[in-house]
C-alpha cells in the first residue's frame, strides 16, 4: 500500500476533469416563510441542473447556488419573476478553478523536487495519507495510525491517535474533517492539526495539559472516494461514491446519514438531491466505520466536525424546538467571550454531532471554515494556514474546558 500511494502521490490529481465555462454563483436573499417556499421550487427543478453550495434554511440566510452557463438566463428570469433578491457572489468560476489547478501542480512539482510536504497547499489524498505515515514513522511513541474501515471505493479510513498515557480507554476527543468532499479546506485544516499537535506537544503547556488527560483521535478524509472524486472527475462532488438502487443518482450525503433525526427536514429522499439521507442511517459505510469505532471504544468527550464554508460554530439540536440540554453550557460556558474565538456560534440541524450528543459526547460542535462566500469552495492555498491557525484557537478553547470538566 504504502508504494501505491508513493506512486500515486507522484502523479498527483489529475486536472482533466469537468469543466465550468460561463458558470456563475448566485446569492438569493431569503427573508421569509414564503420565500423559502420559492426556493424550494427552484431547488426541485430538474431543468436548471441547479447545485446548492449552501441550500435554503431559515430566514435572514442567505442561498447560494452554482448556476450552470445555459441557465443563467432563465434562473435570472424565475427570481425576478418570484420577487426574489439576489447578488453574483462568483462571476467566473471556471477562471478560479484554473487559479486552484495551476497553484496544486505549482506545489506537486516542488514536492517532488524534495521539498517538504507544504501544509499551505491542497493535496491528492494519497499524499496526505504519506504524511499521515511520516508522521507516525517520526514519532512512534506519541503517534500511531489506526485503519477505523474503508470506503465504498474502498479507500482505507486512515485514523491517526496521539496517546500520552497508558490504559486502552482514557478519555478521548474525536476530530473530523472532510465528510463532505469538496470542503478541501476542511482536509487540509485536518492534517495542518495533525502536525500542530505533534509540534506543540512538550512546548506549550496548554497543548501538554490536554494530552496528559485525554488521547486525540483525528480522521483527515472522512469521505476518500468524494475526495478522490473531486481531484479527477467533478471538484464539486459533494456526497459518497456508491449507487442509489433503482436511480441514476449515485452517492449519499453523509453528513446526514447519522442515526439522529435521521430524514430529518433538512435531508431529502430523493437520491439526486445533494441532501440525500441514504436508504437507512449508516448505510454509508464511512458513517457506519466511525460509528462503531466510537462506540467500540467508547469514553468519547467531545467529538469535532470541520466543515466550509460560512465561518461558524455549531451546537446539537437546530432542528429541535427544544434546545439540546446543555445548550447554555455550550454556547456560553464552553465558548467564552475570546479574541481567539473568530466564529459566532449558531445551531446545525441533525448531522454528526446531533449523534454525537444523543450518545453521551457532551461537547460536540461543527466548525463551518472559511468563507462567507467571496470563494466559497474554491478557497485560495494561502488561506489554508490562516484559516488552521484560527480554528486551531476556538478548538482549544474547547478542548482545555472539556479537560476541566471530566468526570
Amino acid at each position: 500500500m504504502r508504494w501505491i500511494l508513493f506512486f500515486g502521490a507522484l502523479i498527483g490529481p489529475s486536472i482533466c476533469g469537468e469543466k465550468f465555462f460561463g458558470d456563475q454563483v448566485f446569492r438569493i436573499n431569503v427573508r421569509n416563510g414564503e420565500e423559502i417556499h420559492k426556493q424550494i421550487q427552484l431547488v426541485n427543478s430538474d431543468n436548471f441542473m441547479l447545485n446548492f453550495w449552501k441550500p435554503p434554511s431559515t430566514f435572514g440566510c442567505p442561498v447560494d447556488i452554482q448556476v450552470p452557463s445555459f441557465s443563467l438566463q432563465p434562473v435570472k428570469s424565475f427570481l425576478k419573476s418570484q420577487g426574489l433578491e439576489y447578488s453574483v457572489t462568483i462571476e467566473d468560476l471556471q477562471s478560479l478553478l484554473d487559479d486552484e489547478d495551476e497553484e496544486t501542480q505549482h506545489n506537486e512539482g516542488r514536492e517532488r523536487s524534495g521539498n517538504p510536504f507544504n501544509y499551505g497547499a491542497y493535496h491528492s489524498l494519497e499524499a496526505i495519507y504519506l504524511e499521515m505515515d511520516s508522521m507516525a514513522a517520526d514519532f512512534p511513541d506519541f503517534v500511531s495510525q489506526v485503519k477505523i474501515g474503508h470506503s465504498f471505493e474502498n479507500w482505507p479510513l486512515y485514523v491517526l491517535k496521539f496517546p500520552t498515557g497508558t490504559g486502552e480507554r482514557r478519555p478521548a476527543i474525536w476530530l473530523n474533517a472532510g465528510i463532505h468532499s469538496r470542503e478541501w479546506i476542511s482536509q487540509a485544516t485536518g492534517i495542518w492539526m495533525a502536525r500542530k499537535i505533534v509540534s506543540d506537544y512538550k512546548k506549550y503547556p496548554a497543548v501538554t495539559s490536554i494530552l496528559e488527560k485525554m488521547d486525540i483521535f483525528l480522521l483527515p478524509v472522512a469521505n476518500p472516494d468524494g475526495y478522490v472524486y473531486t481531484q479527477t472527475k467533478n471538484r464539486f462532488w459533494r456526497k459518497t461514491r456508491p449507487r442509489n438502487p433503482g436511480s441514476k443518482c449515485i452517492g449519499v450525503d453523509p453528513n446526514r446519514n447519522w442515526n439522529s433525526n435521521f430524514a430529518g427536514e433538512e435531508a431529502s429522499d430523493n437520491p439526486c438531491s445533494e441532501v440525500y439521507h441514504g436508504p437507512h442511517a449508516n448505510s454509508e459505510v464511512e458513517v457506519k466505520s466511525v460509528v462503531d469505532f466510537i462506540q467500540e471504544r467508547g469514553n468519547f468527550k467531545c467529538f469535532i466536525d470541520l466543515h466550509s464554508y460560512s465561518q461558524l460554530l455549531m451546537y446539537p439540536y437546530a432542528y429541535a424546538v427544544n434546545k439540546a440540554p446543555d445548550a447554555e453550557e455550550l454556547v456560553s460556558g464552553c465558548l467564552p467571550p475570546n479574541p481567539g474565538l473568530p466564529y459566532p456560534p449558531d445551531p446545525v440541524s441533525g448531522s454528526s454531532i446531533d449523534w454525537a450528543y444523543n450518545n453521551g459526547i457532551k461537547y460536540a460542535f461543527t466548525f463551518e471554515l472559511r468563507d462567507t462566500g467571496r470563494y466559497g469552495f474554491l478557497l485560495p492555498a494561502n488561506q489554508i494556514i490562516s484559516t488552521a491557525e484560527e480554528t486551531w484557537l476556538s478548538l482549544k478553547i474547547i478542548m482545555e474546558h472539556v479537560r476541566h470538566h471530566l468526570c
